[in-house]
């Protein structure tokens, strides 16, 4: 072998140790990058890896629809689905305990107790307080059985002067429309369960009828002020407690 031939091998070896070096060398540098090299000097196509963004789904936390009752709506929830006899015939019962007695007031409460009735509400069921009047004025109260519709107890009022039983004669005398129409009037304008009915002289010395209509949905209460004249709405109020 010549000299010229030795030195073209000897250069031939010297290249192929290069790139065979560099290729070595690039796949180290990647390797500290975190990026592979392949011996060729490529990059191979990384499997894209996806991360989700979406959160789990959280069960919905319970809410309470159910509003909550002031004592006086609880007092009404517990109280008016018991009450069997409405106002209109415990008015009948209470007038005619009294004889040539009209309707003043009547209104509906828990019984509690003392009766010497036979049999007695039970302690706490309902019954209707109302006050009747003779054309004298003389004042009686008279208490209803709101279940069985019965009278349970009627007495005089006590303590009644003259200067009383004038004015409540008055009042009964000036009425020109009766209760039954001023509940009308008023249900006619909300319907509901009525609680109360009374014959007063308002704020401004108006003779009207108070009536008192519950709504069952809410148990709250809306007072109606009732013209004793003519039978118009004065006013109303609503009250939410």
């Amino acid at each position: 072998m010549n000299v010229h031939t030795h030195n073209v091998r000897l250069r031939a070896a010297l290249t192929a140790c290069t790139v065979v070096s560099a290729a070595l060398l690039l796949t180290a540098c990647g390797s500290d990058k975190g990026t592979q090299v392949n011996a060729a000097g490529q990059t191979p196509t990384a499997t894209p890896t996806y991360t989700s963004t979406a959160s789990p789904t959280e069960p919905a936390s319970p809410t309470s629809t159910a509003t909550r009752l002031t004592d006086d709506q609880a007092e009404r929830q517990g109280l008016i689905p018991a009450t069997k006899v409405t106002w209109d015939k415990a008015a009948t019962t209470a007038t005619g305990e009294v004889s040539g007695s009209k309707l003043l007031e009547i209104e509906l409460q828990r019984h509690e107790g003392g009766s010497t009735a036979s049999p007695a509400p039970s302690p706490g069921g309902p019954e209707w307080e109302a006050k009747v009047a003779t054309q004298d004025g003389t004042t009686h109260t008279v208490l209803v059985d709101a279940v069985t519709g019965s009278a349970v107890q009627s007495e005089v009022e006590p303590d009644q002067d003259a200067d009383d039983k004038s004015e409540v004669a008055d009042r009964l005398g000036k009425a020109k429309w009766t209760a039954q129409q001023a509940v009308k009037a008023a249900t006619d304008k909300k319907p509901g369960v009525v609680t109360t009915v009374e014959l007063d002289y308002d704020d401004a010395g108006r003779l009207v009828w108070l009536v008192d209509v519950v709504d069952e949905q809410d148990w709250s209460k809306t007072t109606y002020y009732v013209d004793a004249a003519n039978g118009k709405i004065l006013s109303e109020r609503v009250d939410k407690d």
